[in-house]
């Protein structure tokens, strides 16, 4: 049975590859003509001490209906635990769109995150879910400024009310030392970041700002999602363990979307990870997806993707895992055998995979595919090109995807916020926390049932734990089939391996599309993720009457 949903999935892919409102805290709007650089650290941390807010309204036009809306952009102050549950701990900045004349007891709310760790909000809130969204170029890159904002006639507005999460130090949203001088303060925000930046930590944090949301809008009694990208499927897993069994609030749905549970199946870095296989033969039909985009694979020309997604995944859990698996007693005609079949899935050369051993990670496969002409191919997304860095390094030096697209989010959206939700004047929006002199991200993480962390990240026990501990628990994964960064087939290897009974299998549904990790970059794809999404919400958000978004 789960098998054929699997399929069923898969094949509908294939198809789209063708062508009431809770008043806001009683706080002001933010304001302010310093910029952030010139602030000192102590008059920031002090203006972030009390929440902030803007209020403003809105509408958009879903599939062609019209929404009107009032947003909310502004900050939550997090307070610590236990001894220091009075004590302002980090200010987490937020971006909440709530439908006008809902009732508020029913209406869905999600909560959403992108990843990093270390990234704000701001690619879901451009790209995928806001009521404005960013145009950039499908699959080249898109030119510089001006960027043009329009309509997102695919908002998720129409099945929930949304809140868009940066988490802490990103955003408009910063880490609150305490101390009566620079050096207390110094020492005590070495300890938050500590405490704080880490699976454990960021995910206790989460729990916090989503439970004083739901406290300070009065939304406990709305159906409750998670939508996280990337490192937020590893989030979400965490949270959804946590809210669920720390604060008793139960989730209607998880929504997982170019998701990472256990980094031992990634194939970025892999060959760090001697006898450890599994990512090269998760990756493949990433690899060959790729390779057919890029008109590698003659055998497969026009439109055979479906059967050579078909063929690269049974060759990977085969033949292809069964020779890593012999290591040096592969014989040689094996290894040539292995060696050109590889290369009808990857149009990488026979002799390069010989000399990589039949491992090629990540990095290896996007410098080497269309090295002859000095292309690099995209990481995020492997439609993506760029011209090469190095063409003769090992591997890509950068993210041509990335580069193509970011200038125009983070820019659109520093436009946006001030000019429509007056938000922000004489703060700086962090996209990411990357370059603060204390970040260092702690990977390791207590599982459920165990007594001690682990420093091998892998959270599926924990969204297995939450599925038990609330039975009515539906998740939805979502992935692309150009995504290199989270191969879409580790992530269905995830949820196959989740040690969940049978009669839990049934609450977990799949959706792939013709796209990257950031699946919504590609219009056709962002349409099937809306509808796929909304139909999720709508079918788990316990109204019974299939019309309860409205």
């Amino acid at each position: 049975m789960k098998s054929t949903r699997l399929a069923a999935a898969l094949a509908s892919l294939l198809l789209c590859s063708a062508t009431a409102f809770a008043a806001p805290p009683a706080s002001s709007a933010s304001t302010g003509s310093a910029s952030d650089n010139a602030q000192s650290s102590e008059t920031l941390v002090q203006k972030l001490m009390k929440p902030m807010s803007s209020t403003t309204t809105g509408t958009v036009t879903v599939e062609g209906k019209a929404i009107s809306y009032k947003a909310v952009a502004g900050t939550l102050v997090v307070d610590g635990t236990g001894s220091k549950e009075s004590t302002p701990e980090v200010a987490m900045s937020y971006f909440a769109y709530f439908k006008q004349g809902a009732d508020a007891s029913k209406r869905p709310i999600t909560f959403i995150y992108n990843g990093g760790p270390g990234s704000s909000t701001v690619w879901l809130h451009m790209g995928a879910w806001g009521p404005k969204r960013v145009v950039t170029n499908d699959d080249t890159h898109t030119p510089a400024a001006p960027y043009q904002l329009v309509n997102n006639d695919y908002s998720l507005l129409d099945a929930s009310d949304l809140v868009f999460i940066d988490m802490p130090g990103t955003g408009f949203g910063r880490l609150l030392p305490q101390g009566k001088d620079d050096g207390e303060r110094a020492k005590d925000r070495k300890q938050l970041a500590k405490q704080i930046w880490g699976i454990d930590g960021d995910a206790q944090a989460f729990s916090r700002f989503i439970t004083k949301f739901l406290s300070t809008y009065n939304r406990w009694n709305s159906p409750k999602y998670l939508f996280g990208e990337s490192y937020g499927t590893t989030r979400s897993a965490v949270l959804s363990y946590i809210l669920q069994t720390q604060d008793n609030v139960d989730l209607n749905g998880v929504i997982l979307l170019s998701q990472i549970l256990d980094f031992s199946t990634s194939v970025d870095g892999a060959d760090m990870d001697p006898g450890n296989d599994l990512p090269y033969a998760l990756a493949l039909p990433t690899y060959a997806a790729t390779a057919w985009y890029h008109h590698k694979l003659p055998k497969y020309d026009g439109d055979k993707l479906g059967q050579l997604l078909k063929d690269s995944i049974a060759f990977a859990k085969g033949e292809y895992r069964e020779a890593l698996f012999a290591g040096s007693t592969l014989s040689q005609a094996k290894r040539q055998e292995i060696a050109s079949k590889l290369h009808d899935f990857t149009g990488l050369p026979v002799d390069y995979l010989l000399k990589a051993d039949l491992r090629v990670t990540g990095g290896m496969f996007e410098h080497e595919l269309q090295n002859g002409a000095d292309i690099t191919t995209g990481r995020l997304d492997t439609r993506f090109s760029g011209p090469s860095m190095d063409p003769l390094g090992k591997e890509s030096d950068y993210d041509p995807q990335s580069a193509a697209i970011s200038s125009a989010y983070v820019s659109a959206f520093n436009d946006y916020v001030r000019s429509d939700l007056k938000f922000g004047e004489g703060m700086k929006y962090r996209p990411s926390v990357y370059g603060a002199e204390d970040f260092d991200w702690d990977f390791k993480h207590k599982q459920p049932g165990m007594h001690f962390a682990w420093p091998n990240v892998n959270v599926i026990r924990d969204l297995a734990a939450a599925m038990k501990y609330n039975p009515n628990l539906k998740v939805m994964m979502n992935g692309g089939f150009y995504d290199l960064a989270t191969p879409f087939y580790a992530a269905v290897y995830e949820l196959e391996h989740m040690p969940i009974p049978e009669s839990l299998r049934k609450n977990i549904s799949y959706a792939f599309y013709p796209s990257g990790h950031m699946v919504y970059a590609h219009i056709p794809s962002l349409k099937k993720l809306h509808d796929n999404v909304a139909g999720f919400i709508n079918s788990s958000n316990n109204q019974n009457n299939g019309n309860s978004a409205k």
